[in-house]
């Protein structure tokens, strides 16, 4: 990856930070977040430095290790209390903010498919269209959290409808990455996130926007019974 521009890699440094940054503040500025998420991205900079996932033959392929423990994690949140308690208290304003960090995502993968490290399939000149969804996020924050003229329905809705576009270009990007399970761009496979920085993207920011979108489910659906 020494032939990407630097701002490429800087893109998703900062939209890592930025995805941080706003969990923290949405879990009312929680020492616990904070020192997991830093301990996590500082594991995940070594691991991906060492090229331990540019091995791409194993069975089940390493790059699960920088999805799974997130996943596993919160899991494990939604299903026991002191996960719950802790849940709860997220602002679901400052969530919602937090999915404007798909917008440079975005634009960051564009410029690593220009670099022909990532397939045209999972840019938004492809199938991906979770552009939308950073866009969209000032939108239903303002009319949903400020003025409020947008109903539980409508921003349960609209959570719905971003998750759905989160699983397309998770399983778009994994099914492009070298794996023996690779599906698609054969020609141009996605090989940018197995390399530091753009590791934190699957073992951070996608984590980030998914627990987002879960605890504003969650607690939108239980404010309407």
């Amino acid at each position: 990856m020494e032939h990407l521009p630097f701002y490429i890699k800087l893109i998703f440094i900062l939209s890592t930070i930025f995805s941080v940054l706003m969990l923290y503040k949405a879990g009312n500025y929680s020492k616990s977040i904070i020192l997991i998420t830093l301990s996590w991205l500082a594991l995940q900079a070594v691991v991906s430095l060492s090229g331990f996932y540019t091995v791409t033959s194993t069975i089940p392929p390493r790059f699960a290790l920088l999805v799974f423990p997130p996943v596993i994690l919160i899991a494990v949140s939604f299903f026991t209390r002191k996960g719950r308690n802790i849940l709860d208290g997220f602002s679901l304003k400052t969530l919602t903010l937090l999915h404007l960090v798909r917008i440079p995502v975005e634009l960051g993968l564009y410029g690593l498919y220009l670099h022909r490290v990532v397939p045209e399939i999972m840019t938004f000149e492809g199938r991906n269209f979770d552009i939308l969804c950073g866009l969209t996020a000032p939108i239903v924050y303002y009319f949903g959290y400020i003025k409020k003229v947008l109903n539980s329905k409508v921003l349960i809705a609209w959570n719905i409808l971003c998750l759905l576009s989160l699983a397309n270009i998770v399983s778009t990007a994994v099914l492009s990455a070298p794996f023996p399970i690779q599906q698609f761009a054969f020609d141009q496979p996605n090989m940018a996130l197995l390399y530091f920085p753009f590791v934190w993207l699957p073992c951070c920011i996608v984590p980030g926007v998914l627990l987002a979108h879960l605890v504003t489910i969650k607690r939108l659906i239980n404010s309407s019974i």
